[in-house]
């Protein structure tokens, strides 16, 4: 939508995170390229072709701003893998909670190719999904990584033929829609900690936000849907 401001793009991807974060009416977010070419290509090399500013500070400035949010907003986002996902952009569909990919799409750590390093995340993202010597071969070979190989390594959750992908992908997301928002922000919270976490002080961590959970509305609708033996309908509080 900006092929000659990417910055403004940049920008306002972060406030459509920024606002979705603050409308309890959003309870899913499908993130997906334009067109049908690509989900995101990365960096555009001629920005900076003559420019000032270092990647340093382009990277502090937007992309890193932009995954610390992704990762931090208690809600789904889902990554539509439309088209090709390449350096910062395959950060980005990293940064998703779940990733459905287009069988004719695909993944590249590109960085290696002009003699760069994967940036935006994806050193922190490839050995949590695929283990490190897979996360060390995509990125110092910055070879293509096909929708099959994509599934089977578990860096995407699903395939899809490319006519079916907004089908399948908006069907997920309805589920997700429809689910106890708060409860699947608090996942993602304790997943989040996880990673940094050991057993002993993880239990501890559940027990408190299972505490935070249980004084939740849907908790208290999806209590009383099961005694009356109907289907719960939550409301995202």
């Amino acid at each position: 939508a900006y092929p000659d401001d990417p910055e403004a793009m940049k920008k306002e991807l972060n406030e459509a995170f920024n606002q979705s974060e603050k409308d309890e009416n959003v309870r899913c977010i499908v993130l997906r390229g334009a067109g049908e070419k690509a989900f995101c290509s990365g960096q555009d090399l001629k920005e900076h072709s003559g420019s000032k500013r270092s990647l340093k500070e382009s990277l502090e400035k937007s992309y890193n701003q932009l995954i610390r949010k992704m990762r931090t907003i208690e809600k789904p986002i889902i990554g539509m893998i439309n088209g090709v996902a390449a350096g910062a952009g395959l950060s980005i569909a990293l940064a998703c909670d779940m990733r459905i990919m287009s069988d004719a799409a695909k993944l590249i750590e590109v960085f290696i190719r002009i003699g760069l390093v994967p940036d935006s995340g994806s050193h922190w993202f490839l050995p949590r999904l695929v283990g490190m010597a897979k996360a060390f071969e995509y990125s110092a070979t910055g070879r293509d990584i096909d929708a099959v190989e994509a599934e089977s390594v578990g860096l995407v959750n699903r395939v899809a033929a490319s006519s079916e992908l907004e089908k399948v992908t908006m069907e997920m997301a309805g589920k997700l829609a429809a689910a106890p928002t708060r409860s699947i922000g608090l996942i993602k919270r304790i997943l989040n900690k996880s990673l940094s976490s050991d057993l002993d002080a993880l239990l501890d961590y559940e027990a408190v936000i299972q505490e935070i959970a249980s004084n939740t509305e849907d908790h208290k609708e999806g209590v009383k849907a099961f005694l009356e033996k109907r289907e719960a309908k939550f409301k995202g509080k």
